[in-house]
């Protein structure tokens, strides 16, 4: 995340009414965090969301914060790429799926007789 971190949050934190915190896991986001965020552009508009650094207990790199200005597009996010709750792990934060849903496929063209 490029930028001063701690004006990133500031402003999401202003700007975001609903925020998402993710425990990211042991080996990073990978190629995932990629897909997240083109699902994100998609789904919410390059204006819609925003993601900032979100450590617990003084580690920086443990948690992200995703915001969003609708708990709807909040909710879709969670169901799209997290799996559940770890409180021992990391409280308070989901975790990646580690399985991907399947892609929709587009529906087939109808004509009406």
């Amino acid at each position: 995340m490029p930028g001063n971190p701690g004006r990133i949050l500031r402003e999401a934190e202003r700007r975001f009414p609903v925020r998402v915190r993710i425990a990211v896991p042991p080996d990073g986001f990978g190629r995932q965090l990629t897909i997240m965020h083109a699902w994100l552009d998609e789904t919410c508009g390059a204006t819609g969301w925003s993601s900032a650094p979100a450590g617990l207990g003084g580690v920086l790199n443990d948690a992200v914060a995703f915001y969003f200005e609708d708990a709807a597009f909040a909710q879709a996010f969670v169901n799209r790429f997290c799996c559940g709750y770890r409180p021992v792990e990391v409280e308070g934060a989901f975790s990646m799926r580690i399985d991907t849903p399947a892609s929709r496929r587009a529906a087939l063209a109808h004509k009406t007789p």
